[in-house]
């Protein structure tokens, strides 16, 4: 089984075009087209859980620590990718096109992980 990733509302769509141009194959939904845009952080981490989907978000704010505290409640959490908002979007691009293609979606429960990888 392959990653399937959610955008959060602050991902530029260039991301996700990128992404699907990149990888034909890659499953990637925005939070704006699946209806939770304007929902907080615990939903749009909620649907993602019941949707198998790593979120994909610019959030170092909140949704970091809103991620841990469903790990530590003992909710599923489907993992989170923290990519910079300075980040280049090809180099954002590369890196989640990486992700999809060599890893299995397991890897990344229960985790916040910052791009780049190291």
């Amino acid at each position: 089984m392959t990653v399937r990733f959610v955008t959060d509302e602050h991902i530029a769509r260039a991301v996700v075009t990128g992404l699907q141009r990149e990888f034909e194959d890659i499953d990637v939904v925005r939070v704006q087209d699946v209806g939770l845009r304007t929902l907080g952080d615990p939903t749009i981490l909620q649907w993602a859980a019941d949707h198998d989907r790593v979120l994909i978000t610019h959030d170092i704010r909140t949704m970091p620590d809103c991620a841990h505290e469903r790990v530590a409640a003992g909710l599923p959490m489907s993992g989170v990718f923290i990519v910079p908002a300075s980040m280049p979007i090809g180099a954002a691009i590369a890196e989640l096109v990486a992700v999809a293609v060599a890893s299995d979606p397991e890897e990344w429960a229960n985790r916040v992980v910052y791009l780049p990888l190291r």
